[in-house]
């Protein structure tokens, strides 16, 4: 894998939220600024639960839209493989492959519970989902297009190769943070200082929005803040 941190580094992620997370990366310079995020197609269906999840990502294709497409179970157990020999926490991450993402169905219950046993947190899809009550309830979050009432013809493919989702390419072993705000990437080059970079944000945007809070404020005490 790229990067592994340690379980007291992967705590202090996961209590940032994902936002702050983001603006930390870009303190680094290392991508651009448009990249290594995923937009508002997916989302996050359990908000309410309201802490981060933060894992290793396990990257697999899947299809439950085409017809006449036959089912490989050798290819679903090479994925339970994949995501047993991966560093805990794991994130499974599944591009549709499908000809109708809105209305695939790549994740339920059953999926759920052995992907928990195996130290599965989080499922990001770019297509959708369900059982959302049964996998609340087992403890995996889902970011996802949306739900889906049927798993039509649901086929795993490609397990362990890179994917992309809304633009933004994953492979095996990336680390990836998400909430209700959304779900990012982190680099592997600044993986184990982003902790200390998100505080750093963090403290700044305190003092901004404690400066903005105070009686009498205006532009013109901005702009001299600021400088500008």
């Amino acid at each position: 894998m790229a990067v592994n941190l340690t379980p007291e580094q992967l705590e202090e992620l996961r209590q940032i939220d994902s936002a702050t997370i983001a603006n930390a990366i870009e303190e680094f310079n290392v991508r651009d600024k448009t990249e290594g995020y995923i937009g508002s197609d997916v989302r996050c269906l359990f908000p309410e639960i309201g802490e981060a999840v933060v894992g290793y990502a396990v990257t697999v294709k899947g299809d439950s839209t085409t017809h006449g497409r036959r089912r490989n179970p050798s290819l679903q157990m090479d994925l339970w493989e994949l995501v047993e020999q991966s560093p805990s926490p794991t994130v499974l991450v599944i591009q549709d492959a499908g000809n109708n993402p809105a209305k695939s169905c790549h994740f339920g219950d059953v999926m759920a519970t052995i992907f928990h046993a195996l130290g599965g947190v989080a499922v990001v899809t770019d297509g959708c989902v369900r059982d959302l009550s049964e996998v609340r309830e087992i403890g995996v979050q889902y970011f996802a297009r949306g739900v889906t009432v049927s798993h039509g013809t649901s086929v795993s493919l490609e397990p362990g190769e890179p994917v992309i989702i809304d633009g933004t390419p994953i492979k095996m072993g990336d680390l990836v943070h998400a909430d209700e705000n959304g779900v990012v990437v982190i680099p592997d080059e600044v993986a184990g200082e982003l902790a200390e970079a998100s505080r750093q944000v963090l403290a700044y945007e305190a003092g901004r929005k404690e400066f903005a809070q105070q009686p009498g404020f205006t532009v013109a005490k901005l702009r001299e803040l600021t400088g500008l």
